[in-house]
């Protein structure tokens, strides 16, 4: 079986879907790998390291895309790579079905196998293959650090012979892996860290992370079977911007993380709640890309209004580039052998395996 990635388009995405570590576990496992020159050189990953543990180059992505079983990516293709695709083979990545539908019937049309990572059930099976929590997990950690180093007081309370710095006080809108992570390294960096989730499964993880979990009554029946969050009645949003307002009065540093799979990210911290916060305060919203959780969230800018800064991220994740390829990579591979029928040397869409199904796009 030839396994084949090519380079992405580095503007938009630095993570690459086969790190060398991860080259070397599909070469033992049987499989050829052929990747496109200068793979991953921008990562430090020199083509040399790959050649050495067997892997192929070509300058010639077509052919690469062409001769491949299984190709593997982080991204669709662009539309003249997406071309050279033929019957049978096998896509795998975060194809973003929602906004690629018209791509991928077109692939479906063309009998392509596509599997779209982001679309994994959260099973105990399918954690090692967990794309969007390895990937969270380093999002909230990035994001934390970022609105800190835009924030211009001390994060610890500091006692001194001047006087006392108080802690400054985070607010996670969010309680997923991403805003865990955030939680967490918030408490580390000595943050006051407060939560709110429309789950009320979160409350304990948050409280076991050293966070106070806001409680908006009516929050226990807002999680999906997936364990998503759900989009929210009116009157639950009237109840939690009630709660949100007052809080936001005292909160130095805002880490929005609330997404819904699919649909466009609610908003949450609206106009007047930012009226409302202390100038100098922060808010980083991880949510831009799905248009955001404030009402002035812009993807790749810093707005400031009344003195709050608010930022927003296309792809954080391009800030730490090589630690996501690694965790990416090892999701990946660990899909691709749970996809791969080793005794016969071909890929086995085992319709009957939950991951396979809820990840193939029919």
């Amino acid at each position: 079986m030839r396994i084949g990635s090519i380079s992405e388009n580095k503007t938009l995405e630095k993570r690459v879907a086969i790190t060398p570590e991860i080259a070397k576990k599909y070469i033992s496992s049987g499989f050829d790998v052929t990747l496109s020159k200068d793979y991953g050189e921008h990562l430090g990953f020199k083509d040399q390291e790959y050649k050495t543990l067997g892997v192929k180059f070509l300058a010639d992505e077509k052919e690469i895309i062409t001769n491949s079983d299984i190709i593997l990516q982080l991204r669709l293709p662009s539309d003249d790579k997406l071309s050279f695709l033929r019957e049978d083979q096998t896509l795998i990545g975060v194809l973003d079905s929602h906004q690629n539908k018209n791509k991928i019937s077109d692939l479906i049309k063309k009998k392509i196998n596509n599997f779209s990572l982001e679309l994994l059930p959260r099973i105990t099976r399918a954690q090692s293959m967990d794309i969007l929590s390895s990937q969270a997990n380093l999002a909230g950690y990035k994001a934390v650090i970022d609105s800190f180093s835009y924030f211009e007081k001390a994060i610890p309370m500091m006692m001194t012979a001047a006087g006392t710095v108080p802690a400054a006080k985070v607010l996670i809108v969010g309680a997923g892996v991403a805003g865990l992570q955030a939680i967490a390294t918030a408490k580390r960096m000595g943050a006051i860290v407060f939560a709110t989730d429309v789950r009320m499964a979160s409350k304990e993880q948050v409280e076991s992370l050293g966070g106070k979990f806001l409680t908006v009554e009516g929050a226990e029946n807002l999680e999906t079977e997936g364990g998503y969050a759900k989009e929210t009645s009116d009157e639950f949003k009237k109840k939690q911007e009630d709660l949100l307002s007052e809080t936001l009065k005292k909160i130095d540093i805002v880490i929005c993380t609330a997404l819904i799979p699919g649909k466009k990210a609610p908003i949450i911290i609206k106009e007047a709640m930012i009226e409302n916060m202390q100038p100098g305060s922060v808010i980083y919203d991880l949510a831009a890309i799905q248009g955001g959780n404030t009402s002035y969230t812009e993807v790749d800018k810093v707005i400031e209004k009344n003195g709050v800064k608010i930022m927003g991220e296309k792809n954080i994740l391009n800030k730490l580039p090589i630690s996501a390829s690694n965790l990416y990579a090892k999701n990946m591979f660990n899909f691709v052998i749970n996809l791969y029928d080793k005794k016969n040397k071909k890929i086995y869409i085992n319709l009957e395996d939950e991951i396979i199904q809820k990840t193939l796009i029919k």
